[in-house]
């Protein structure tokens, strides 16, 4: 349960928007804040938090805008670790997984500083 704790996510629809809250972990690197989401392999960046917080959900709401144009967003979930049941339930992937088949959030849990927030986003669903 505890390896759920740190990196969920929820996702729901209503209309014409999607309401995700996701974990997400900020740290810096070279100079530039660093705002990723393990459980999806995508960040977003800037120079200080709130620029990074910004394009983090640019980068979220392209990624899901793409996918579901694209008809691949349970697939592309799946491919990084997310059960997905039969009703659309979705699960993130467990962080002792992540750490081992992600090098990237696997480089940044052992040799960054960062910290951890939960954030819930509405994004508008073309």
């Amino acid at each position: 349960m505890a390896d759920q704790a740190i990196y969920s996510g929820k996702w729901s629809s209503s209309g014409k928007d999607i309401k995700v809250t996701l974990s997400l972990i900020l740290f810096e690197e070279d100079k530039a804040e660093i705002v990723y989401c393990p459980a999806l392999d995508i960040s977003g960046y800037g120079k200080n938090e709130k620029e990074a917080m910004d394009s983090f959900t640019v980068v979220l709401g392209e990624f899901l805008l793409y996918t579901t144009h694209k008809d691949t967003f349970f697939s592309e979930l799946s491919k990084i670790g997310w059960k997905i049941k039969k009703n659309k339930i979705m699960t993130p992937p467990p962080i002792s997984k992540l750490l081992e088949s992600n090098d990237n959030f696997s480089r940044i849990f052992n040799e960054h500083s960062f910290r951890k927030i939960d954030h819930s986003f509405a994004l508008p669903m073309a």
